[in-house]
């Protein structure tokens, strides 16, 4: 057996006792990752939760498979593992080398950087099987070439993935944890259903821990390739002074047919009154916690808290709730060659636990979050575009609509308060993360905490936090 084989079995042979060599690397290398959760903090707890060998002994290099519990989050890491220095090509990727111990010499590096091992990934999903903690499964129906070169796909913060040729992207979730992830137990129920909005899985694996429920820790999907991402077409369109109300009206097309496809595959319930009443009061709670973080927040919260407070007050009957999207928006659409428009990114916000995400929830949440994207295009334009941010939300609305023929708009005391609870959160995140954004949502949340005015007729009433009404766009055909 190899120096190299050999070391990387004492590594998998003594993670019960801890990471050994790689504790002070990992320390200092997790928090600069953009898919971390800690960076504010130092990391206290670092203990291995499973390790697996993705490659024979005496393999060089070698892929170590690794669960780590990072004060009480659980991450995905694929490391590298190669004697002496790294070549030049994968310098970026070092994680450390071992200067003492039975590893001295070694060097660990980011696995998906090396077009080596991301391949190694993709054959192992094209044939199902067990290695030891870990389950690679398919959709039989479906082959999988060999063959593909990967690159990784750049810009990603929460999950890494990789694009394989021009057929497949694999996405590597980073933070994990028990149960099925929604971004492969949707797209499968859409699949199932007949809906051809979102792209079917066609391999996953998954961690088998005793005592545990799997954990999806990656997904294969057919890559849609000559796509346009949908925030950069908005914005585009913005920069050339184009109109993008008729993808805004397919949009909301989209949306509903997938709406329409997951509430008649997965369980729906009706929220009663004392449900409602606590979704009220967990939106006021989120407020109240992020007026105490933004002071810039404070003059509005009374204001903002009377949304909350009518959706407590407005509910005699149930709130239907289904499983929808849960973080939609411009960036999680594509707009497909053939001009159709197509849902990714089924995750949910990475930050709540995963139970929440997998609950429903008014079909609103998800309409709320995209005409508050529509915002935000408009926002980062200069100069400000209000008229075509206001088109872009009607015409969604009306898209919406045409499919499930009922507008978003006729219950705006439901769509205010999804609209303000996500315009909070949206300033808690950029306080955090990009003060220099904190106005776009704060334009949204000094709109939104004044009262609210009496609706006008269906084809002209004003969107929650609009300035002027809006007459009804003309029918579009879907694009």
């Amino acid at each position: 057996m190899s120096e190299a084989a050999s070391a990387r079995n004492r590594l998998t042979a003594d993670r019960a006792a801890g990471l050994g060599p790689l504790d002070p690397m990992l320390r200092a290398w997790l928090p600069r990752q953009r898919w971390f959760a800690g960076k504010s903090r130092e990391i206290g707890r670092l203990r291995t939760v499973s390790a697996a060998e993705l490659l024979p002994p005496g393999s060089s290099p070698g892929l170590l498979h690794l669960l780590l519990d990072v004060d009480g989050d659980c991450y995905q890491l694929l490391l590298g593992i190669r004697p002496g220095p790294l070549p030049p090509a994968l310098a970026p990727a070092l994680i450390g080398r071992a200067e003492q111990g039975p590893y001295a010499g070694h060097s660990f590096y980011e696995g998906l950087g090396d077009p080596r091992l991301a391949s190694l990934l993709l054959e192992r999903l094209r044939s199902p099987g067990t290695l030891g903690p870990l389950r690679f499964d398919r959709d039989p129906a479906v082959v999988i070439p060999e063959g593909q070169t990967p690159r990784p796909l750049s810009g990603e913060q929460t999950n890494s993935s990789m694009i394989y040729g021009d057929s497949y992207i694999l996405k590597v979730f980073r933070r994990v944890g028990p149960g099925v992830n929604p971004d492969l137990e949707l797209p499968r129920a859409l699949a199932a259903a007949g809906c051809a909005r979102v792209p079917a899985p066609v391999a996953w694996y998954e961690a088998e821990l005793p005592g545990s429920e799997p954990l999806t820790l990656g997904v294969l999907q057919p890559y849609l390739r000559g796509s346009d991402d949908g925030w950069q077409l908005a914005l585009h369109r913005l920069r050339t002074g184009g109109d993008f109300t008729a993808e805004a009206h397919a949009l909301g097309r989209a949306t509903a047919e997938v709406h329409s496809a997951l509430a008649g595959a997965l369980p729906t319930v009706a929220l009663g009154p004392e449900q409602t009443a606590r979704l009220a009061a967990g939106m006021t709670a989120r407020l109240a916690a992020t007026a105490r973080e933004v002071p810039a927040l404070r003059p509005y919260e009374a204001g903002l808290r009377g949304a909350f407070d009518a959706l407590a007050a407005s509910r005699g009957a149930g709130v239907a709730a289904q499983r929808i999207h849960g973080d939609l928006h411009l960036g999680q659409t594509l707009r497909t060659m053939d001009g159709s428009w197509a849902l990714i990114d089924f995750e949910g916000e990475p930050a709540r636990p995963l139970a929440d995400r997998r609950r429903p929830e008014p079909a609103v949440r998800d309409i709320a979050g995209m005409l508050r994207s529509f915002d935000y295009a408009a926002r980062s334009h200069r100069p400000f575009a209000p008229a075509w941010a206001d088109a872009c939300r009607a015409a969604f609305c009306e898209g919406y609509a045409r499919t499930t023929g009922r507008d978003p708009r006729e219950d705006p005391v439901l769509l205010r308060a999804y609209e303000t609870d996500k315009a909070v959160y949206e300033a808690r995140y950029e306080s955090r993360h990009r003060p220099d954004w904190l106005h776009v949502p704060m334009a949204a949340i000094r709109r939104l905490s004044e009262p609210q005015r009496l609706p006008l007729h269906r084809t002209q009433s004003p969107l929650p936090g609009s300035t002027t009404p809006h007459p009804k766009p003309p029918r579009r055909p879907l694009a």
